[in-house]
């Protein structure tokens, strides 16, 4: 009979283990549902400031004129905070996103700018909307991202 007793304590050790990795496994798996319907959100949501920056530099280089347009973001992309930042270089325009701090620095979405347009600014989410500003000197066109103030 002393055989027996250690067989069953191994035996429940070794269901501790089995149902800890499982339950850790589900876990990770509800944790992946959920952070992907985010980050196609925050995509969407490149793709729309994307969009209406578009639609200001045709503007603006067709009439030669500095406009701006308000964007109603959501303050938040499911219960977590996120940025959007406009950069370039010397050949190309994007604007790049992500969830979390913009201290994070972690980007994990970009969506290019069709023309060379010198590309500036940030916005982090909470803050209220978000404003775009165009305008244009000396052939180069300036696109500027902030967020609105209200003593502006």
């Amino acid at each position: 009979m002393p055989t027996i007793a250690p067989s069953y304590i191994y035996a429940f050790f070794a269901l501790i283990a089995v149902s800890g990795i499982l339950i850790s496994t589900f876990a990770a798996y509800a944790t992946t549902l959920r952070v992907i319907p985010e980050m196609e959100q925050l995509e969407n949501l490149l793709n729309h400031v994307a969009s209406k920056g578009y639609e200001l530099i045709t503007l603006t280089a067709a009439t030669n004129s500095t406009s701006e347009a308000v964007l109603k973001l959501p303050p938040a992309i499911g219960n977590k905070q996120y940025w959007i930042r406009l950069r370039n270089e010397s050949s190309k325009a994007w604007i790049e996103g992500a969830l979390g701090s913009i201290h994070q620095g972690n980007v994990t979405s970009r969506v290019y700018l069709p023309k060379i347009v010198s590309a500036l600014g940030n916005y982090s989410s909470g803050y209220g909307p978000a404003i775009l500003e165009i305008s244009m000197s000396n052939s180069t066109v300036t696109l500027h991202l902030k967020t609105w103030r209200s003593n502006m």
